[in-house]
């Protein structure tokens, strides 16, 4: 039987779901059967409006191959699982002659533990949540919260905290549900057979496509034990994220509190020499963090590496007493134990990483006014870890709206590991003349992946649909959050677009402080990040068009307001990292080291990656029109300001003022006579 045609499969797909044919995405879907059936790796900028999630569907469902699909966002595996794979899946069907199945599956604490709801939590976190003179009537937030998670678990088939609308807080969900570390084992849990958890793995164990997270995704590569089901393809969705992502997951803390309360779970389950050793060393760790200021530890110094050391030797006695130590005393013994044995072996592994303080690694202390100060540890670099782990033995499909930044794939794909394009022919060609002799030496050196880029573009035509403006004229950004000429021009902007603005800010309190100065100037709603719920701003924003909405970092890629209610987005600053980030100036300091350029490499990959992001908010659909407003005269004066503005859309480019405020006064009386 002949082999579907994927062009056909794709039109299929397409009339399923309610969509419009692109040519990108049509050259999307044949680049990413072509790298599947090679075996090869693709990094596939996909421009807003292609349909991109089809783009790599039609051809994965297609061949046929186990595939793993990590998003970032929620709303985007929500799309997936509940909208573009059944429609997809059964529009297939007639030529296909099959159904594949498919599954979610995210980390285990996302799904409620039965044996956490019902047993209870471990004694040093049970206390206050009910009044125990009145044990089913709760008497706050917390109990309230927790008595509806009770009752939602009799109703849900998934126990999938996404699934829980309206949602609780992370204090009520923290009681409900265990880390991978804490749960008991299916074997080993008297609610076994019923755990929501496994049941998703199990799930996805029998699925052909899998929808996960970034997060899982980087677990699965970091921690070595497998926790995603073995498989060929892996496509990685909004993949500007995954480096933060996977950043994250590598990044190790420690803190008194998080030491005391492993004491507390700990002490009680081991003899007394072991627990005398244990508190010894959490309240010398507790002393110096008292003492510790904020920033980079370039070297630990001497106390602090000692006292990392004697703790790090007492949480290892106390994980092998765990071990050897039965007290049948302590009710719901083994997931106390299990629960004291996680946050012990966290303790362990953190400050065992501090203390050696790995060149690879980077240290910081952080200070916060409520939760005090904390240590961390991050890897310096992901890309070798990323390179190692996620190109090996299957197919990698990386797709994102903004990929390309400053004209080429090499920025991001040297974060993820990959070899600069142009240096990829080469080292084909280096391998290929030094196979034998490797052979013969026994000795080969890892190949680099093979790997292609590709930018489908996109279907909107953004030199006539958008506007990228400079303030050219007005003073660079310093150090304080107020600028009088900025909030000048701001205001004159926001005006002229008669509100439908939104505002990107480089710090919340810039953000607090434009929104201030503007509403004692100008008769419009000012929405600000931190008053209300994201959504429900986002939602108002949505509604009304006289409304702007101010923010910081969600907000430069999380709002998605096609139509005549967003048609200005204004950008206070170029988003460099912040000159006293511990790790990015590391970073940056690494890149210097071997020779390049630090500042190109980290810093204006980041705003490039930043602006890409934000600038996309204006632009949703093809009837949008706007002007994306950049605040930072930097941005056109300073040698790296084409690299950043090569990373954006293509839109119309102008410094002149005059005419803005004509274009958008235009856009305004054209969307008021649309309404």
């Amino acid at each position: 039987m002949s082999k579907p045609d994927l062009t056909e499969l794709l039109h299929a797909a397409v009339e399923a779901v309610g969509g419009t044919e692109r040519p990108g995405q049509v050259q999307m879907a044949q680049a990413v059967a072509d790298a599947v059936t090679e075996g090869s790796h693709l990094l596939v900028q996909a421009g807003t409006g292609t349909g991109k999630s089809l783009g790599y569907l039609v051809p994965v469902l297609a061949q046929g191959d186990r595939a793993v699909i990590a998003t970032a966002t929620l709303a985007l595996q929500r799309q997936l699982v509940e909208r573009d794979l059944p429609r997809t899946v059964e529009a297939l069907h007639p030529s296909l002659r099959r159904r594949p199945e498919f599954a979610m599956l995210k980390g285990r604490s996302n799904y409620l533990c039965l044996h956490r709801l019902h047993e209870g939590v471990p004694q040093d976190e049970e206390e206050g949540l009910f009044d125990p003179f009145e044990s089913a009537a709760p008497t706050s937030k917390l109990g309230q919260d927790l008595l509806r998670l009770r009752d939602w678990s009799d109703e849900t088939g998934t126990g999938d905290r996404d699934d829980l609308s309206p949602g609780v807080s992370d204090r009520a969900w923290s009681q409900v549900s265990v880390s991978a570390r804490e749960c008991l084992g299916a074997t080993r849990c008297p609610y076994g057979e019923e755990c929501f958890a496994e049941a998703a793995r199990e799930r996805a164990r029998l699925a052909e496509v899998v929808v996960t997270n970034h997060a899982l995704l980087a677990i699965d590569a970091i921690e070595g034990a497998p926790v995603l089901p073995s498989h060929d393809v892996l496509v990685v969705d909004e993949a500007h994220e995954l480096v933060s992502r996977v950043t994250g997951v590598a990044t190790g803390e420690l803190t008194p509190g998080s030491v005391a309360r492993a004491v507390r779970r700990t002490s009680r389950l081991v003899d007394e020499k072991a627990a005398d050793r244990l508190r010894s060393a959490s309240e010398t760790f507790e002393r110096l963090m008292e003492l510790m200021l904020p920033g980079r530890l370039e070297e630990v110094p001497e106390d602090l590496g000692y006292a990392l050391a004697t703790l790090r030797d007492a949480a290892r006695l106390c994980l092998t007493a765990l071990g050897e130590t039965r007290d049948r005393s302590v009710q719901d013994e083994d997931a106390v134990r299990k629960q004291a044995r996680a946050s012990m072996e966290n303790v362990h592994d953190v400050a065992e990483r501090l203390a050696l303080a790995s060149p690879y690694d980077v240290l910081w202390c952080e200070r916060h006014d409520r939760w005090g100060a904390s240590l961390k540890v991050a890897p310096l670099s992901v890309s070798g870890m990323l390179r190692e782990k996620l190109f090996a033995d299957r197919s990698v499909v990386l797709t994102s709206a903004t990929l390309k930044l400053g004209g080429d794939f090499d920025g991001v794909g040297a974060s993820l590991g990959l070899a600069p394009e142009g240096r990829r022919a080469l080292r084909a060609q280096q391998a290929q003349e030094s196979e034998e002799e490797e052979r013969a030496e026994g000795d080969s050196e890892e190949e680099a992946p093979r790997w292609s880029g590709l930018d489908v573009g996109s279907p909107f035509d953004y030199r006539k649909q958008g506007i990228l403006y400079v303030a050219r004229h007005l003073s660079p950004p310093g150090r304080e959050p107020s600028r009088s000429d900025m909030l000048e021009e701001l205001s004159d902007l926001v005006q002229a677009a008669g509100g439908r603005t939104l505002g990107l800010f480089s710090s919340m309190r810039a953000a607090q402080t434009a929104a201030e100065d503007l509403r004692g100037r100008l008769d419009l709603p000012i929405l600000l990040q931190g008053e209300d719920t994201l959504g429900e701003l986002i939602r108002s924003f949505a509604e009304d068009a006289r409304t702007c909405l101010f923010g910081t970092l969600s907000l430069w890629q999380g709002v998605d307001v096609p139509g005549v209610n967003c048609q200005l987005v204004v950008m206070d600053r170029i988003p460099f990292p912040r000159p006293d980030d511990p790790l990015m100036s590391a970073r940056q300091k690494a890149v210097e080291d071997g020779g390049g350029n630090g500042f190109m490499a980290v810093a204006a990959h980041h705003a490039a990656l930043l602006m890409a992001q934000g600038a996309g908010r204006l632009v949703r659909a093809a009837g949008d029109r706007g002007v994306v407003a950049v605040l930072d005269p930097r941005l056109e004066r300073a040698r790296y300001g084409g690299f950043l503005r090569a990373s954006m859309p293509d839109f119309w480019y102008t410094t002149d003022r005059n005419q803005v405020r004509r274009s958008l006064a235009a856009i305004d009386r054209a969307a008021g006579a649309e309404a």
